[in-house]
């Protein structure tokens, strides 16, 4: 594979950590010396039952340091088969055209999960087209995963209301020792430590750039059977990109080559780590193809979104352009949209396979959990 360039030169600065109010006055998030994590005579973790646990005191494969409880188990209630409705249905009011939705396509079936759902909730389980997955998405992270549970034989996750790096540590609600940090996609604590999770792709952006895309999409209601203000973000001004407040320590100190809570599409293969800030992306103009060996970056400003594909299809791999502000492919002139579907020209209806482990998160948490990324610059 075509070899990315040298990292950019690496600058620090000593960040403050800070405790955060969430949900109003709900529960002050504290970090304490006990981390919470699970041990043989606490294998839940929250000084509670559990299932039989191995023997050693600690059986986490992660730095234990580097983890700290922030609720209750289940203090963030994650949803199974929450109602859904069309665009125009009932139970939308909380919704408004440019808050973010995670926008998954399975079969051609189309599911928006809105980030407003899932400040409050996390993890939400669902069937789409057919198969059972977990939409998870971390407010601490900024990080927007989805995985497949049928290799985990449908498999629900709870919120174990740890953190380690600041992320969502998710877990198994049939073997409740073990611990899934979200942007380890695997499981680190547990018997089943060391077991991968199978990402699916995702496309994060508006909820009115997603419905442009996909008109008959179905999206979750307000009707998740709890009362939260699903109309509210419940940080404050934790999500603004230069705020560089955190929780809960990181390993080393926030990298400052871009604004910490910048959104960056981060994407791993064989050559390492790499992430496409948001804001250099737009720098190029309302879109962008930035071409990443076997793979392009889509950019749409109108839709906030940045998606990863691979540039091969039947066999040949495509170069990318921009023309009157559309991305365009230079073999045969044919128009693509930010999902990776052809619109015009003789592609017309064919569609780039994504990328499934692209994914969005903040840019202080993409370089924590991968502190030797390459980092795009538009130049």
């Amino acid at each position: 594979m075509m070899s990315r360039p040298p990292l950019l030169d690496r600058r620090t600065f000593l960040r403050s950590t800070t405790g955060l109010l969430v949900g109003g006055s709900a529960w002050l998030v504290q970090a304490g010396c006990d981390s919470g994590l699970p041990t043989a005579s606490d294998p839940a973790g929250d000084g509670g039952s559990g299932p039989d646990a191995p023997s050693s005191d600690s059986f986490c494969t992660i730095d234990e340091g580097l983890v700290f409880r922030a609720a209750p188990r289940d203090g963030i209630p994650s949803l199974t088969d929450p109602p859904t409705t069309s665009p125009d249905g009932s139970g939308l009011g909380y919704l408004r055209p440019n808050d973010r939705v995670i926008g998954v396509v399975v079969n051609n079936d189309a599911l928006a999960v809105p980030l407003n759902i899932l400040w409050w909730h996390e993890i939400v389980h669902a069937v789409v087209g057919g198969r059972r997955v977990a939409i998870t998405h971390c407010p601490l992270t900024g990080s927007s995963l989805m995985f497949d549970r049928e290799p985990l034989d449908g498999v629900e996750f709870g919120v174990s209301g740890l953190l380690y790096l600041n992320n969502l540590m998710m877990y198994d609600r049939t073997d409740d020792a073990s611990m899934w940090p979200q942007m380890e996609r695997a499981a680190r604590c547990g018997s089943r430590s060391g077991a991968e999770l199978t990402m699916l792709p995702v496309l994060e952006t508006t909820w009115s750039g997603w419905k442009a895309l996909w008109p008959h999409t179905r999206v979750l209601t307000s009707d998740t059977g709890w009362e939260r203000s699903y109309h509210r973000y419940p940080y404050g001004p934790y999500d603004e990109p230069h705020s560089r407040e955190l929780l809960f320590p990181l390993e080393g100190d926030i990298d400052v080559r871009r604004p910490p809570k910048e959104r960056v599409l981060g994407i791993v293969d064989d050559r390492g780590a790499a992430a496409y800030p948001f804001g250099r992306l737009d720098e190029v103009g309302p879109a962008a193809a930035v071409p990443d060996g076997p793979h392009v970056i889509f950019w749409n400003r109108d839709a906030r979104a940045a998606m990863a594909y691979f540039r091969t299809l039947d066999d040949r791999a495509l170069s990318f352009e921009i023309s009157n502000g559309d991305i365009v492919d230079a073999d045969t002139g044919s128009r693509w949209r930010i999902d990776g579907l052809a619109v015009s020209g003789p592609l017309e209806g064919r569609r780039l396979d994504p990328v499934p482990e692209a994914y969005v998160a903040y840019w202080f948490a993409w370089a924590a959990f991968h502190s030797d990324t390459f980092l795009w610059r538009s130049e």
